[in-house]
């Protein structure tokens, strides 16, 4: 089996986002030198985590400034998730209607208005600015792989590659700064407000490729006419157990992930580490998440079957959530290095698995427009139910345990979705 390329089927519209031969050399001749797409894909993809893992580190100060109980602070990460996932839903359609590189510059100015607004005086303001926020970085989250996979065909791998590591690199500085950030400018509104000046750059730099691509195509109207019975499709695998099974999959690591973005900071904090310290633990854990979702992808392209290597990967994970359970702030290091790898590599094997179980491209893209959405409205679950079993009991011991009950999940689901089938 060929190596895969596990980002490329995030797209619900790929096959809408390929213009028709005679327009391709039209467009081509009127986009951007390919140094300045380069430099958008890299730019979007920076700001694609960073205004959530920057949050992390400071869901204490924001919840005392506002006077939110742990239930209420929650919400500032479980409403971006809510909002990622129903975003997911309206990507294709805005790229079929407006064009890519347009949604996508619209996405960033999006972003930055949301990120503004979370720092507004009234708690109204945070809540709808985590809704904006999550509805941008649904856009930029459907359409990037597909963007880079239309406009770079013969290096796919290696720009999903740079679009991959470039998240990861900007959540990791985004948690690693919040808090020197917040020490710097005089409180938490300035650490979150400093990344919406990231977003305004990378939506400065696709404004020219948003108005060349809108003069040079009208692909999307075009493609739109081409579209397949995508209804159809889509009620076909909602009857599929395999689908389901990649599906929850995908979901249950979301939500183990994003627990840690919302409470791992906390959970040091609550046991003794100083605020910095809990910061820079939890930006290496983001940093060592490159390594699992590197690695794991190539693994699972040269395995028929998967379900070996997602067991491996779920029992490293929950190896490390032990430990947080046992001695949070003794081991920090350690646990947050095996949580780190184990999250990348559930997270690579999640997005190999939409390729490897599909028979074609289009029915991949259409799976993965499918965990998409209803994988991160099964994260969003996580931050909130874990913030209020926090509050029910004052501690963290029983909130970590049922991560390890979704580590026990996550290995079932690994153990059908890692079938060699195909839907």
């Amino acid at each position: 089996m060929s190596e895969p390329r596990p980002q490329a089927p995030l797209i619900d519209a790929e096959e809408d986002l390929a213009p028709a031969p005679p327009v391709a050399a039209a467009r081509r001749r009127l986009l951007a030198h390919p140094a300045l797409v380069l430099l958008g894909i890299v730019l979007a993809s920076l700001n694609m985590r960073a205004a959530l893992a920057g949050v992390s580190p400071l869901v204490g100060e924001i919840g005392d400034h506002f006077h939110l109980a742990a239930t209420a602070s929650s919400l500032v990460t479980t409403i971006p998730l809510v909002f990622m996932g129903l975003g997911s839903i309206a990507a294709p359609r805005l790229a079929r209607r407006w064009g890519t590189e347009a949604v996508l510059c619209g996405a960033l100015v999006l972003l930055c208005g949301g990120i503004l607004l979370r720092v507004a005086p009234p708690v109204v303001a945070l809540f709808v600015g985590c809704a904006l926020v999550g509805t941008a970085i649904a856009l930029l989250n459907v359409l990037m792989p597909g963007l880079i996979k239309r406009d770079f065909p013969e290096r796919a791998a290696s720009m999903t590659a740079l679009y991959s590591t470039a998240m990861i690199l900007g959540a990791t500085v985004s948690a690693a700064s919040a808090v020197p950030l917040e020490e710097a400018l005089g409180g938490w509104q300035g650490s979150l407000v400093s990344w919406s000046l990231l977003a305004a750059v990378a939506a400065a730099v696709w404004l020219p490729q948003a108005l060349l691509a809108r003069r040079g195509t009208h692909h999307g109207e075009a493609a739109a006419t081409r579209r397949p019975a995508a209804e159809g499709a889509e009620r076909g695998l909602l009857r599929t157990p395999l689908a389901w099974q990649v599906t929850l999959f995908m979901g249950v690591q979301s939500l183990i992930a994003y627990v840690c973005i919302a409470w791992m900071p906390t959970i040091f904090t609550d046991g003794g580490m100083s605020k910095s310290g809990a910061g820079l633990v939890y930006s290496f854990y983001t940093l060592v998440q490159m390594a699992g979702s590197f690695v794991v992808p190539i693994l699972a392209g040269r395995l028929r079957d998967q379900r070996l290597l997602a067991v491996g990967v779920v029992l490293l994970m929950a190896a490390g959530v032990t430990g947080l359970l046992v001695a949070p702030v003794a081991g920090a290091w350690l646990w947050a290095t095996l949580m780190g790898v184990a999250q990348g590599g559930t997270l690579g094997l999640a997005l190999t698995m939409m390729v490897l179980r599909t028979k074609d491209s289009h029915t991949a893209a259409r799976l993965s427009g499918m965990a998409q959405t209803w994988g991160y409205l099964v994260a969003s679950v996580g931050p909130f139910a874990l913030g209020a079993v926090h509050q029910a009991t004052d501690g963290w011991t029983l909130p970590v345990a049922l991560l390890l009950v979704a580590c026990a999940g996550l290995v079932l689901l690994g153990l059908g979705a890692g079938r060699d089938r195909r839907i």
